[in-house]
């Protein structure tokens, strides 16, 4: 018995060794050394390097000098220690009023752009933290941009178009536009706006 209990106590700390200690140091030291900025979680910065979020988690822009994201179910939205989608099936009256205020308040923001609006900008996502946009949701806010930046139109549209992505590989995905980097992009080209009320992330500076 003594001489079984030995060498389970062996196998266990071998496996503990192995699969606790040196498989976690050896994959995240290959993480960082191939990986860094990703294994770092994307952090994004603005331009006097103070981190402003996560390329990689979707957050709030009220301002209407920015671009804004898809609604989020995560929390009180966009909470990325709440990740999830609101699970409202198609016959919900709760996910039709939240849509129908969508509509109504992009309307309202948004008088100069066409209809329809973008179904991006109006339906969650499944995480509720989706990072990006399809361009042409982006390119729809565009007239308001440039009305609150100060600037034609073209201009906005132009650093959308630029830092508009294709599909993984040629086939993977959808064409889009991370909402962050377009944001920074914005204040980079155009200087930041003035500050807004009540605004979370890049927009509330």
């Amino acid at each position: 018995m003594r001489k079984e209990i030995m060498i389970a106590l062996r196998a266990t700390l071998v496996t503990l060794v192995l699969t606790g200690i040196l498989y976690p140091l050896a994959t995240t030291g290959a993480a960082e050394a191939l990986f860094g900025e990703r294994a770092n979680g994307s952090l994004a910065h603005n331009e006097s390097g103070q981190v402003v979020g996560s390329e990689l988690i979707g957050q709030s822009f009220a301002s209407a000098a920015y671009v804004q994201g898809r609604p989020s179910a995560a929390g009180s939205g966009y909470d990325a220690t709440a990740s999830s989608g609101s699970n409202f099936g198609t016959t919900s009256k709760k996910l039709r009023d939240r849509a129908v205020a969508d509509v109504a308040r992009l309307q309202k923001e948004n008088p100069s752009a066409p209809l329809p609006i973008p179904d991006a900008l109006v339906t969650a996502s499944a995480s509720g933290l989706d990072p990006d946009l399809p361009p042409e949701a982006a390119l729809w806010q565009a007239p308001r941009i440039a009305r609150a930046r100060n600037v034609a139109e073209d201009r906005i549209r132009a650093v959308i178009e630029n830092r508009a992505q294709g599909r993984d590989l040629g086939f993977l995905g959808e064409p889009r536009v991370n909402v962050l980097e377009l944001n920074l992009a914005l204040d980079q080209q155009f200087g930041r706006p003035l500050p807004q009320p009540a605004t979370a992330g890049v927009g509330s500076r």
